[in-house]
């Protein structure tokens, strides 16, 4: 299906996801190297670490503490969240953190799974372009109300264990 800029939107809105960006992009159809893997679960690694500057987007997502603490620690990515690329690697997306975003598997994953593959037949498609790392729908997301969620508790527990990062 070939989509212009505002069906893309229109497409995505259908979606639940009304706030994405999409770019514009010709697919570079290529193979990808034997060892991709390995340089992906390297790179997951880095981009889980990276997160630390997006502690808020993260809070938002009322995560129990420990699963936050983790996230942001760079050390396990909790269910139903999913590392996306913007520009599928099949497609000639680079191999970058600077093409990841974190999102929720369910439902956003899924749909921007379906949202691509109705595009894999057309010249020029539209990719989920977040301006964060951490993709929440501005409608969707919302804090807890001073609970262990609160952003402000998730917060001071992750400055306290990235703090301690540095005494191993």
């Amino acid at each position: 299906m070939q989509l212009n800029q505002n069906s893309a939107l229109e497409r995505l809105a259908n979606l639940g996801m009304d706030d994405m960006p999409v770019i514009e992009y010709t697919p570079k159809y290529c193979s990808l190297d034997v060892d991709w893997f390995k340089k992906y679960s390297s790179l997951r690694r880095e981009f889980l670490s990276s997160l630390t500057d997006s502690l808020e987007e993260i809070a938002f997502m009322n995560l129990p503490q420990n699963e936050f603490i983790n996230l942001v620690m760079g050390q396990s990515l909790p269910d139903n969240l999913s590392i996306r690329f913007k520009i599928p690697l099949l497609w000639g997306g680079e191999l970058s953190t600077k093409n990841m975003f974190l999102c929720w598997t369910f439902p956003h994953s899924h749909n921007l799974d379906k949202f691509i593959i109705e595009q894999s037949d057309a010249k020029t498609v539209f990719l989920p372009n977040p301006e964060k790392k951490v993709y929440l729908t501005t409608h969707g997301g919302g804090g807890g109300d001073g609970g262990n969620a609160s952003s402000d508790r998730l917060s001071q527990a992750a400055i306290a264990a990235i703090s301690g990062r540095g005494n191993e």
